[in-house]
């Protein structure tokens, strides 16, 4: 099929949209399909629990609306429909419309509830035999038909049976009435630095976009990019191996289909795919087209089954020039659909026994088990040789890669580049480099790495390994915006145009002091050779000096024969690379003004999906694992908050509070993954990772911070431990823009915070001052700790948890007094010392304190605790204690919460401070218990709040007698 051949189009539903259909749908062999019309079939997603109040009933006889009816004498689209008893219930989404005309009100109820809430029920009058006289033919293994398995999730041993045509079911696709409750709204700012420019035929053959993606039952939202060889998928940009891969040579049909979608035929095998642009989709399609005809891929040197373990499967491997593909079968290596592939010259591999062997990359280690010692040798053998062979190809990346600064590409940071611009002295990878192409040779000469071996001289190897992309930045990239830097997933326009402006504008370059005058210039050019000083030589290359240059003094040699005369090998190579190259032009144009899009964005896990229209697929994707700060920054009616990466700043708002602080919680969850749970968030307006140094110390730690109602948490994921910091009227905070960074001067400790972004510095700042100036020792809000409790716990967990004999040994009485009053008048501005002696007057007053103004269990509920305390049965036991707890007023259960979590930490440090989770108890009891202090049973209790703390005081669901834990 020619790139003019109008592709089939079929049209194919959304796959934002979501059905539930009852269980009991079941789906007719292939053989009695018959004579049917298939309608465009949604996606359907199995909903068990059907709430039969809510039931809508549509008859058989349905709107007869000419203008949007299927025409029976057109070719019926591949698709399948669907069809239900009269007791099964179908959730229809906004984006449909069903009109059945003995229902009139039926657009005016869909109007008027969600899509979620708005159920269907289709009338089955017709019996079984009469929907098989409707049926045709149609083939299994259809792309439509897998698209129909993706979407429905209905893959079971039972039987689908087909909607008859009779039923008339009218079905449009039409655009949502209003925002899932799934999605927010997310502003930032534009990746494009100007108005996209058009595609050259060069870079025909090249795309990478976020695609939604379908094979088989499975749909996700992945990185697809097309080399012009292969089409490689992946769950992250950042992601060393793929989720699919496959040699353009494996395709057997290209489909362009509606709204976005197009579908791409292995054989056997289908992958649908949606953009979320039809620009987006015409590009996929043109560069897909434009990959047809190229030679097979030849034989893999050696294939067969192997194990792999981690996690333990089956798989398919072979051997194709210096990679290791791994396919899920044998049908799959077959038709060509790899899961991915490992490149040889990064990998090694050892026997680990009788019948297996591993394959070790710095990113991941592969384990394989073969059938018998035989078949793992020959595998040792053949990939040893095939590694060796791969080092020596690739000798000289290598050698380049040495120099760290090497290993990423100069211009968009992507890893490991494979080529490079021997005049301009930079490393660069595939993609970058067709974009130099279009510069011309007399701009920059691209070279491989892998490729051309005769330009590889010594000399210039040296060049690039002494120098390379560290030189070439602080000349070419000296002063590039946060913002205009590119990166590994931009599109093609946008990268040509960032090396354009960067190479042959010279927009960022670093001008030599004597750029003014073209004489000065050489002549320091002629100078500079002398030595070997290659840095100045390329600032003066950039800034347009002339290697060769016509002049009437004979006694003027050029600068090549001048460096060749003092032997200056590297200088010499360089010079000789840019002898016949253009100067950039030095156009001071600057990049169009910075504009904002907003964008729909959905939380999927660990990641962020963004698109463009609230039902229409992904356009980019944020791995939240690269998030560094979060901010609350909602304001009376405004509900927004900030998530910052190195990159990217995201404006996210809703318009219900409820809906803000859902997303926000999930972002923060991920990124504090480990170290906190839900409890811990509530009323967080801040979290950013920074490093912080205390008082004069010189090492830094990597922690994270979240700073809630004027006290800050530092979080260490290394060692899962937490220090919260009081922001009292005595908090001194000051601002230090050099570095990023905040000092806050407590009256007992000195920290200095350093971040990242600049933004966040500023924002943590801003912060900071506001909590300082509102700190007020007013009333605490319920089902809080009490701030006087909150400051002894979290002063003796940072400082007292080596203490030998802590809570055991007594503090000095008068002072004990004298702390204990002041912590009631001011607990944030009392001043807590950090030596042992203050850290037993510390502990005796949490002691006192909980004793005289707090009642942890109220007197009524003590029998029941006794009575709990009783039970033999431990299971029963614990599911008392925590029903007892949920009893509890919400202020005692929190502190109560709060202390044995205490109290667990510091039985742990037993071997160091000598208080057991049993002497805890002996000294708690009477804290927690007063007159039932003596019994051995309650004892025993108290001492189980602290060992089970984590069983005990985690929220539970109760669900047939078991008990799930919620996160």
């Amino acid at each position: 099929m020619s790139v003019s051949d109008p592709p089939d189009i079929i049209p194919v539903p959304k796959p934002r949209s979501r059905y539930l259909i009852g269980t009991s749908v079941k789906q007719a062999p292939s053989s009695d399909r018959n004579d049917v019309d298939q309608l465009p079939c949604p996606d359907v997603q199995v909903d068990t629990q059907i709430n039969s109040e809510v039931e809508t009933y549509i008859k058989n006889e349905v709107s007869d609306d000419s203008s949007s009816q299927l025409d029976s004498t057109t070719e019926p689209p591949d698709l399948q429909a669907v069809e239900t008893n009269c007791n099964e219930t179908i959730l229809w989404p906004e984006s449909l419309d069903v009109s059945p005309s003995s229902v009139p009100d039926a657009e005016r109820t869909a109007d008027s509830t969600s899509s979620d809430e708005s159920t269907v029920t289709l009338n089955s009058s017709k019996s079984h035999d009469d929907l098989n006289k409707d049926h045709h033919n149609s083939d299994k293994t259809s792309v439509t038909d897998e698209l129909m398995d993706a979407q429905t999730g209905l893959v079971t041993s039972e039987v689908i049976h087909q909607v008859p045509k009779s039923q008339n079911l009218h079905i449009k696709l039409d655009k949502p009435k209003k925002p899932r409750a799934a999605t927010i709204r997310v502003s930032r700012k534009t990746q494009s630095l100007t108005r996209p420019q058009q595609r050259t035929n060069e870079c025909a053959v090249a795309q990478s976009s976020w695609l939604d993606v379908w094979k088989g039952r499975k749909h996700n939202v992945l990185w697809t990019t097309l080399d012009g060889n292969l089409v490689s998928l992946w769950k992250k940009r950042t992601d060393k191996f793929t989720e699919y891969v496959f040699h353009v040579t494996s395709i057997t049909n290209i489909r362009k289909q509606d709204h976005g979608h197009f579908s791409i035929s292995l054989h056997k095998k289908h992958l649908e795919f949606m953009a979320h642009s039809e620009a987006v989709q015409e590009g996929w399609l043109v560069s897909l087209y434009a990959t047809r005809g190229k030679e097979p891929v030849t034989a893999p040197k050696q294939h067969g089954p192997l194990v792999m373990k981690d996690p333990r499967k089956k798989v398919y491997t072979a051997i194709y020039g210096h990679s290791l593909w791994i396919y899920s079968s044998k049908e799959d290596f077959n038709i060509g659909l790899g899961m991915m592939f490992v490149s040889m010259n990064i990998a090694s591999v050892k026997s680990t026994g009788r019948h297996s062997f591993s394959l070790i990359t710095p990113y991941r280690t592969f384990n394989f088990s073969a059938d018998s010692a035989k078949e793992a040798t020959m595998w040792l053998e053949n990939l040893n040789d095939v590694i060796r062979s791969a080092l020596s190809y690739s000798e000289v990346a290598h050698r380049l890669w040495s120099n760290p600064s090497n290993k990423v590409c100069a211009d968009c940071g992507a890893a490991n580049p494979e080529w490079a611009s021997v005049n301009l002295l930079v490393v660069i990878c595939e993609a970058c480099a067709g974009a130099h192409r279009s510069m011309s040779s007399n701009r920059s000469k691209v070279r491989g790495l892998k490729l051309d071996n005769k330009v590889w001289t010594e000399p210039l190897i040296q060049l690039f390994v002494l120098y390379g992309n560290k030189a070439a930045k602080s000349v070419w990239a000296h002063n590039i915006p946060p913002a205009e830097q590119i990166r590994p997933d931009v599109s093609p326009d946008q990268r040509a145009e960032f090396i354009l402006a960067k190479y042959r504008k010279g927009l960022y370059h670093k001008a030599h002091p004597l750029a003014a005058s073209q004489k000065l210039l050489d002549q320091r050019l002629r100078e500079v050779v002398c030595g070997p000083n290659v840095e100045e030589t390329l600032s003066l290359l950039c800034s347009g000096a002339r290697v060769s240059c016509s002049t009437t003094d004979p006694e003027l040699h050029s600068a090549i024969s001048v460096a060749e005369s003092y032997g200056q090998a590297l200088q010499t190579e360089l010079l000789r690379h840019n002898e016949f190259v253009e100067a950039p032009d030095f156009e001071q144009t600057r990049h169009s003004e910075e504009q904002m899009e907003e964008l729909h964005g959905k939380l999927d896990e660990e990641r962020f999906l963004f698109s463009q229209g609230n039902e229409s697929a992904a356009c980019d994707v944020l791995d939240l694992t690269e998030v560094i700060s979060v901010f609350d920054c909602s304001a009376g009616q405004t509900h927004a908050f900030e998530v910052l990466t190195l990159t990217d700043r995201l404006t996210c708002s809703a318009d219900e509070r409820n809906t803000l602080l859902g997303h926000m919680l999930h972002i923060m969850k991920v990124v504090l993954a480990g170290v906190v749970v839900d409890d811990d968030l509530v009323g967080v307006c801040a979290v950013s990772r920074a490093s912080i140094r205390e008082g004069a110390a010189l090492q830094c730690a990597e922690v994270w911070c979240t700073l809630q109602e004027g006290e800050m948490t530092i979080h260490t994921k290394e060692h899962s431990s937490r220090d919260t910091v009081f922001l009292g009227a005595q908090t001194r905070c000051h601002l230090q823009h050099s570095d990023n960074s905040i000092l806050l001067e407590f009256a007992e400790r000195t920290l200095h915070m350093q971040f990242e972004l600049e933004h966040s510095c500023l924002k943590w700042y801003e912060l900071v001052q506001r909590a300082v100036c509102s700190t007020t020792d007013g009333p605490q809000r319920s089902g809080s700790v009490p701030c006087s409790i909150d400051r002894c716990i979290s002063h003796i967990t940072q400082y007292g948890l080596k203490v030998e004999g802590l809570y055991r040994r007594c503090g000095i009485t008068p002072h004990i007094s004298k702390l204990v009053d002041a912590l009631r008048v001011s607990p944030k501005g009392t001043v807590l010392e950090t030596d042992e002696l203050s850290i037993l007057d510390v502990s005796g007053a949490l002691k006192q304190i909980l004793r005289q103004d707090v009642e942890l269990i109220p007197q009524t509920h003590k029998p029941h605790w006794l009575k709990a305390a009783a039970l033999s049965d431990e299971v029963r036991r614990l599911q008392t204690y925590r029903k007892l707890l949920k009893q509890l007023p919400p202020d005692s259960h929190a502190t109560l919460a709060a202390l044995c979590g205490h109290l667990h930490m510091v039985q742990m440090h037993s071997q160091v401070n000598r208080m057991t989770a049993h002497n805890l108890a002996v000294i708690f009891v009477v804290t927690l218990f007063q007159e039932l202090a003596m019994n051995t049973s309650v004892v025993q209790l108290t001492r189980e709040l602290i060992v089970r703390h984590m069983e005990i005081f985690t929220d539970h669901m109760e669900t047939d007698g078991e008990f799930i834990t919620v996160l």
